[in-house]
Protein backbone atom coordinates (compact mmCIF):
# COMPACT_ATOMS: atom_id res chain seq x y z
CA UNK A 1 0.00 0.00 0.00
CA UNK A 2 1.35 3.44 -0.94
CA UNK A 3 1.65 6.10 1.76
CA UNK A 4 -1.09 8.68 2.05
CA UNK A 5 -0.53 11.61 -0.35
CA UNK A 6 0.56 14.89 1.18
CA UNK A 7 -1.33 18.07 0.24
CA UNK A 8 0.63 21.21 1.14
CA UNK A 9 -1.22 24.51 0.87
CA UNK A 10 0.65 27.84 0.67
CA UNK A 11 -1.82 29.76 2.86
CA UNK A 12 -0.63 33.29 2.08
CA UNK A 13 -0.76 32.67 -1.65
CA UNK A 14 -4.16 30.97 -1.66
CA UNK A 15 -5.74 33.54 0.68
CA UNK A 16 -4.24 36.37 -1.39
CA UNK A 17 -5.64 34.98 -4.63
CA UNK A 18 -9.17 36.20 -3.88
CA UNK A 19 -10.02 39.90 -3.54
CA UNK A 20 -12.45 39.39 -0.67
CA UNK A 21 -11.04 41.75 1.97
CA UNK A 22 -8.59 39.21 3.42
CA UNK A 23 -6.04 42.00 4.00
CA UNK A 24 -8.19 43.43 6.80
CA UNK A 25 -7.88 40.19 8.81
CA UNK A 26 -5.16 37.88 7.51
CA UNK A 27 -5.37 35.50 10.45
CA UNK A 28 -9.15 35.25 10.13
CA UNK A 29 -8.96 34.63 6.39
CA UNK A 30 -6.34 31.94 6.97
CA UNK A 31 -8.47 30.27 9.65
CA UNK A 32 -11.41 30.22 7.23
CA UNK A 33 -9.20 28.59 4.58
CA UNK A 34 -8.03 26.04 7.16
CA UNK A 35 -11.62 25.21 8.01
CA UNK A 36 -12.52 24.63 4.34
CA UNK A 37 -9.64 22.13 4.15
CA UNK A 38 -10.89 19.92 7.00
CA UNK A 39 -13.03 17.60 4.83
CA UNK A 40 -10.31 17.19 2.19
CA UNK A 41 -8.47 14.55 4.19
CA UNK A 42 -11.44 12.22 4.02
CA UNK A 43 -12.89 13.06 0.62
CA UNK A 44 -9.81 14.12 -1.34
CA UNK A 45 -10.14 16.46 -4.31
CA UNK A 46 -11.65 14.34 -7.07
CA UNK A 47 -10.68 13.44 -9.65
CA UNK A 48 -7.05 14.54 -9.18
CA UNK A 49 -6.44 13.61 -5.55
CA UNK A 50 -8.39 10.64 -4.18
CA UNK A 51 -8.70 10.11 -0.42
CA UNK A 52 -7.27 9.71 2.10
CA UNK A 53 -5.02 12.78 2.06
CA UNK A 54 -2.75 14.31 4.71
CA UNK A 55 -3.44 18.06 4.66
CA UNK A 56 -0.81 20.62 5.72
CA UNK A 57 -1.38 24.38 5.69
CA UNK A 58 1.78 26.52 5.76
CA UNK A 59 1.25 29.88 7.46
CA UNK A 60 3.47 32.91 7.95
CA UNK A 61 3.45 36.57 8.99
CA UNK A 62 0.22 37.87 10.51
CA UNK A 63 -1.33 34.39 10.24
CA UNK A 64 1.57 32.66 12.01
CA UNK A 65 -0.51 31.91 15.12
CA UNK A 66 -3.42 30.19 13.37
CA UNK A 67 -3.62 26.78 15.08
CA UNK A 68 -4.11 23.41 13.48
CA UNK A 69 -7.35 21.48 13.85
CA UNK A 70 -8.33 17.85 13.43
CA UNK A 71 -7.74 17.05 9.77
CA UNK A 72 -5.41 19.96 9.01
CA UNK A 73 -1.89 20.24 10.36
CA UNK A 74 -0.69 23.84 10.42
CA UNK A 75 3.01 24.55 9.98
CA UNK A 76 4.06 28.02 11.09
CA UNK A 77 7.04 29.16 9.02
CA UNK A 78 9.96 30.43 11.09
CA UNK A 79 10.99 32.60 8.15
CA UNK A 80 9.82 32.34 4.58
CA UNK A 81 6.63 30.38 3.97
CA UNK A 82 8.06 29.32 0.61
CA UNK A 83 11.11 27.82 2.32
CA UNK A 84 8.84 25.92 4.72
CA UNK A 85 6.84 24.50 1.79
CA UNK A 86 10.04 23.37 0.04
CA UNK A 87 11.32 21.78 3.26
CA UNK A 88 8.06 19.83 3.66
CA UNK A 89 8.23 18.60 0.06
CA UNK A 90 11.90 17.66 0.33
CA UNK A 91 11.37 15.89 3.66
CA UNK A 92 8.39 13.80 2.55
CA UNK A 93 10.43 11.20 0.69
CA UNK A 94 8.93 9.63 -2.40
CA UNK A 95 5.29 9.77 -1.39
CA UNK A 96 2.96 11.77 -3.62
CA UNK A 97 3.29 15.46 -2.78
CA UNK A 98 0.83 18.04 -4.08
CA UNK A 99 1.44 21.76 -3.51
CA UNK A 100 -1.18 24.45 -3.98
CA UNK A 101 0.28 27.84 -4.91
CA UNK A 102 0.35 30.31 -7.78
CA UNK A 103 3.85 31.52 -6.91
CA UNK A 104 5.99 30.81 -9.99
CA UNK A 105 9.29 30.60 -8.16
CA UNK A 106 7.84 28.27 -5.53
CA UNK A 107 6.33 26.11 -8.27
CA UNK A 108 9.78 25.66 -9.80
CA UNK A 109 11.39 24.91 -6.44
CA UNK A 110 8.92 22.19 -5.45
CA UNK A 111 8.69 20.54 -8.86
CA UNK A 112 12.49 20.20 -8.73
CA UNK A 113 11.82 17.92 -5.72
CA UNK A 114 9.19 15.90 -7.57
CA UNK A 115 6.02 17.60 -6.30
CA UNK A 116 2.91 18.25 -8.37
CA UNK A 117 1.58 21.81 -8.33
CA UNK A 118 -1.92 23.17 -8.70
CA UNK A 119 -3.16 26.75 -8.52
CA UNK A 120 -5.48 28.17 -5.87
CA UNK A 121 -8.57 27.85 -8.11
CA UNK A 122 -8.08 24.07 -8.20
CA UNK A 123 -8.37 24.00 -4.42
CA UNK A 124 -11.18 26.51 -4.05
CA UNK A 125 -13.38 24.93 -6.68
CA UNK A 126 -12.79 27.30 -9.55
CA UNK A 127 -11.01 24.70 -11.67
CA UNK A 128 -7.71 25.13 -13.41
CA UNK A 129 -4.20 24.26 -12.37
Amino acid sequence: MEPTPLLIVDAANVVGSRPNGWWRDRAGATARLRDTLVPVGGRGLPPDLPPPVEVVLVVEGAARDVPGVDGVRVVSADGSGDDAVVDLVAGAGQRRRVVVTADRELRQRVTAHGAEVYGPRWLTGGGGG
